[in-house]
């Protein structure tokens, strides 16, 4: 198979709300942050090449929230695909915090969630 022929259409895909063609194969950004899901990755160009190269073979889909780094996942798909091509959905959660490596505290809050939204931080 030459990399013409390599998509991740290969994976499959299905219709969702009627007006999206989801890709099976979606990209989940949170092990693109350093050990423990905590601060930046290791080798920051490899982590953007690896959404640049998932973009390339046509996911259509990247999974990500404030809480992977935290923020620095988003971080990273905002700098790799700065230029979103057609089709391409980014998808972000919230009512998690990240207060250290390897630790997850629930907050739903709805204080919480607004500023997850807007984009501000509280930490």
């Amino acid at each position: 198979m030459n990399r013409k022929e390599v998509s991740a259409r290969l994976a499959g895909m299905f219709h969702w709300a009627r007006s999206f063609l989801f890709i099976v194969l979606v990209s989940g950004a949170m092990r693109l942050t350093g050990e423990g899901i905590w601060g930046p990755p290791k080798d920051r160009k490899a982590a953007l090449a690896v959404l640049r190269r998932a973009v390339e073979l046509e996911v259509n889909f990247i999974d990500t929230a404030d809480s992977y780094g935290p923020h620095v996942s988003e971080e990273l798909i905002a700098e790799a695909c700065f230029l979103i091509p057609k089709g391409l959905i980014i998808a972000t959660k919230g009512g998690w915090n990240r207060p250290g490596p390897n630790q997850w505290t629930h907050d739903a809050t709805p204080a919480h969630l607004r500023e997850t939204v807007d984009g501000a931080s509280s930490d």
